[in-house]
């Protein structure tokens, strides 16, 4: 499959929100309760949210055939803010080529390690990439505790 990698633009929310709803509704459901996945997919209408994303921090698309696949987006330079592959698309480099492209915006900006708050759903996928376990974590998210984990990886 041809992964080509590029800045998201306010164009691509439509994309980028429908995406963010099925990954966590269809890829986190084994780990999540039902409305743990409806609190936490809920911010897929947040529009205002994935804007000021696109625009104030490093926020990139995944696109095959013109379609997006996935995304991820940095915030401080260093701090993994988001990374989400279409549940259709899992397994075939495009988490890997996002991770890959953010670490290097992150050694460009001259920081010493990545961090990120990651679901229990994705903790594998992080673990596999040399990310550790700095704590686990229950996180309040409208009312409902998440757990969760931060992760860290030397560059």
């Amino acid at each position: 499959m041809n992964i080509s990698i590029r800045q998201a633009t306010a164009n691509d929310i439509p994309e980028i929100t429908a995406l963010f709803k099925d990954t966590i509704t269809k890829t986190c459901a084994k780990d999540y309760n039902d409305k743990q996945l409806q609190v936490w997919s809920s911010g897929a209408f947040e529009t205002d949210k994935w804007l000021e994303r696109i625009n104030d921090y490093y926020f990139i698309v995944a696109e095959t055939s013109n379609t997006i696949v996935g995304f991820a987006y940095l915030k401080k330079g260093y701090y993994l803010d988001g990374l989400f592959v279409h549940p259709n698309y899992l397994r075939q480099g495009i988490a890997s080529s996002l991770l890959r492209t953010i670490e290097s915006r992150v050694m460009i900006e001259d920081y010493p390690e990545i961090r990120s708050d990651v679901s229990k759903t994705a903790l594998p996928f992080f673990e596999a990439m040399d990310f550790v376990v700095i704590k686990k974590q229950n996180k309040s998210h409208k009312g409902l505790n998440f757990l969760n984990y931060i992760v860290a990886k030397a560059l």
